[in-house]
């Protein structure tokens, strides 16, 4: 299925693992409690995004798939 929203969801995604990746090897590298509480607080917050994305991306697919019924019935 080609759809411009769901290919920019995937982006969107793809970005926040690549934060991920990111922030894992700046947690691992850092000695300071301060930073790493700064990091972990990134990474939840990034984990939230990814949530919501993924939430989002099975909404549009289920409808799409709809969508999709409805005009073969057609």
């Amino acid at each position: 299925m080609d759809d411009p929203y769901l290919d920019e969801l995937k982006r969107d995604f793809s970005q926040y693992s690549f934060e991920l990746i990111k922030l894992k090897q700046k947690l691992l590298k850092s000695n300071s409690e301060s930073e790493q509480s700064k990091i972990i607080k990134k990474i939840d917050t990034i984990a939230t995004k990814m949530e919501n994305n993924q939430k989002q991306t099975t909404k549009v697919t289920k409808s799409r798939l709809k969508d999709m019924k409805k005009n073969r019935r057609k």
